[in-house]
C-alpha cells in the first residue's frame, strides 16, 4: 500500500482541488450539451445563467453550439455572475451583480431575462444554467417592494443564522423571477441544467427554484421570518400577505425540465478517491450537514478523537470528508465566514490534538471575504498563543478570518466558478 502523505497540507489541498475538478463546467457539462443529449429547437436557443458559475456554463454552451451543425439554430443569451466571477463569452452577454446581497445590476439583469423569455416562441428553446448564488444575483422584485426592502431584508437572514432552504422560501414569495416564475413566462420548452450548492440537492432551492414548481407557501415565508425574530417592514409584510405573490404549484409548468448537473457529492467522491490512492482510507460523513457552525465543528472533532483514541469509525491514517453548509448566527463584530468558524470552533475543541482540516467554500469566497477557507494543522493554537492571539476571544467575536489571516492559513483560491456549497477534510495521520 502506498505510505500516508508526507505533507499533510499539500494533501489536503489536493483533495480539495479533486473536488472543484470534478464540478467544473468543463467537467460535467460537455456530454448534457450535445445535440443527441439535448435536440437543437426549430428556432432560436435562449441561454439564461445565473448563479457564480453562469460565466463558465455559458461558455460551456457557447463550445457545444459552435460544435454542432449550422443547422442547430441561433444560440444568444444572458448570464448574470458575481463580480470578478466572469470570463470572456461571444454570443451570450455577461453581466456582473453583487452576492449575498443583490443591487441594481442584478435587478435590471432579472428584468431584460424576463424580457427575453417571454418574447419566445413554442419553436425556440429556453436553456438555463443555474448554480449556487442565483438567488442574490437575480432580483426582481413583487410589486410594492423596493430593491433596499429587499436588501435590508436579505441582510437580515443572513446575520438571523436561518438556513438557505428558509431564506429561499422567503426570497420566492417576494419575487417575479424566482419559485417557477421564469419558467411561466416562457412559451417555449425549458431545458434546466443546475449545479446544486444546497443540502439535500432540492431544484427548488437552488437559485430559488426559477424554472420548477414551488411547494412552500406565502405562509412558510412568514413562518420563517417568525421564527428567526425578524420584523418586516410594511412593503415586505403587504407583499407576503398578498395572495398575487404565491408561486406556481407542484404539477403547474409541463413544458419545464431540469436535470442536476453536478452535486456536492460529486466533489465529495472525487476526494475521496484521491485520497484512497494516497493510502488514506476516507469516510463521507454526508454532503448535506447544517447547523451552526461552531457546533457542527464540535461533532466533527468527537469523530476526528475517535478516530485518534480507538481506531473507530476508522483507523488511522484516515481522512474525514464532509459537506453541506453550516451557519453562523452573528453576534460580534469580526470578520469571517462559514469555514473560517468552523475551522476556529474545531480547533478550540480539539486542543492541539494531531489533526490536519482544512475547511472552504468551492466558490473560492467564504462569505462575504476574499478567501476560499483555513487550514488547521496540530499546532494552530501554540502558534497563535505564540503571538498573543486568543482564539476563543476571536470565536466569540465571530472572527474567524482575522485569526487565520495573522497565522497566514488563510486558503485563497480566487473565483472557482463553480458551486457546490462547503468542502471540509480532516486529515488524521
Amino acid at each position: 500500500m502506498t505510505s500516508a502523505p508526507s505533507d499533510p497540507a499539500a494533501f489536503l489541498r489536493q483533495l480539495f482541488q479533486a473536488g472543484l475538478d470534478a464540478v467544473s463546467a468543463d467537467t460535467i457539462l460537455p456530454r448534457l450539451l450535445t445535440p443527441e443529449a439535448l435536440p437543437r429547437p426549430k428556432g432560436r436557443t435562449l441561454v439564461i445563467a445565473a448563479g457564480k458559475g453562469a460565466a463558465a456554463m455559458a461558455a460551456v454552451a457557447e463550445r457545444a453550439w459552435g460544435e454542432a451543425p449550422q443547422s442547430d439554430g441561433p444560440l444568444s443569451g444572458l448570464a448574470v455572475t458575481r463580480y470578478h466571477h466572469g470570463q470572456e463569452l461571444r454570443r451570450i452577454t455577461l453581466v456582473e451583480a453583487a452576492h449575498p446581497t443583490p443591487d441594481a445590476a442584478g435587478m435590471k439583469a432579472a428584468a431584460q431575462a424576463l424580457d427575453l423569455a417571454a418574447a419566445l416562441t413554442p419553436d425556440d428553446l429556453l436553456l438555463c444554467l443555474l448554480s449556487g448564488g442565483g438567488s442574490a444575483l437575480m432580483v426582481a422584485p413583487a410589486p410594492g417592494v423596493t430593491l433596499a426592502d429587499k436588501q435590508a431584508l436579505t441582510k437580515a437572514l443572513l446575520r438571523s443564522g436561518a438556513a438557505i432552504g428558509e431564506i429561499n422560501t422567503v426570497r420566492k414569495h417576494l419575487s417575479r423571477f424566482k419559485g417557477g416564475r421564469l419558467a411561466a413566462v416562457s412559451r417555449a420548452p425549458v431545458v434546466t441544467l443546475a449545479v446544486s450548492d444546497v443540502p439535500g440537492d432540492d431544484p427548488g432551492t437552488i437559485a430559488s427554484g426559477p424554472t420548477v414548481p414551488d411547494a412552500t407557501t406565502l405562509a412558510d415565508a412568514r413562518a420563517v421570518l417568525a421564527r428567526h425574530g425578524i420584523e418586516p417592514g410594511p412593503s415586505i409584510r403587504a407583499a407576503l400577505d398578498d395572495p398575487a405573490n404565491e408561486t406556481p404549484k407542484p404539477g403547474s409548468l409541463p413544458h419545464a425540465r431540469y436535470t442536476l448537473a453536478a452535486t456536492p457529492i460529486q466533489a465529495l467522491e472525487a476526494a475521496a478517491q484521491v485520497a484512497r490512492a494516497a493510502g488514506v482510507t476516507p469516510l463521507v460523513l454526508g454532503d448535506d450537514l447544517e447547523g451552526e457552525a461552531a457546533e457542527v465543528a464540535k461533532v466533527h472533532a468527537g469523530i476526528a478523537r475517535g478516530c485518534l483514541r480507538h481506531g473507530q469509525p476508522l483507523p488511522r491514517p484516515c481522512v474525514l470528508l464532509s459537506g453541506g453548509e453550516t451557519s453562523v448566527t452573528v453576534r460580534g463584530q469580526g470578520r469571517g465566514g462559514r469555514n473560517a468558524e468552523f475551522l476556529l470552533a474545531l480547533a478550540v475543541a480539539l486542543k492541539g490534538d494531531p489533526v490536519w482540516a482544512l475547511a472552504c467554500d468551492t466558490d473560492g469566497i467564504d462569505g462575504t471575504e476574499d478567501n476560499a477557507g483555513a487550514l488547521l494543522t496540530p499546532d494552530t493554537l501554540a502558534r497563535a498563543q505564540a503571538l498573543g492571539i486568543d482564539a476563543a476571544a476571536h470565536l466569540a467575536n465571530n472572527d474567524g478570518y482575522g485569526f487565520f489571516q495573522a497565522l497566514g492559513d488563510l486558503v485563497v483560491t480566487g473565483p472557482t466558478r463553480t458551486n457546490v456549497n462547503d468542502f471540509r477534510a480532516l486529515y488524521i495521520p
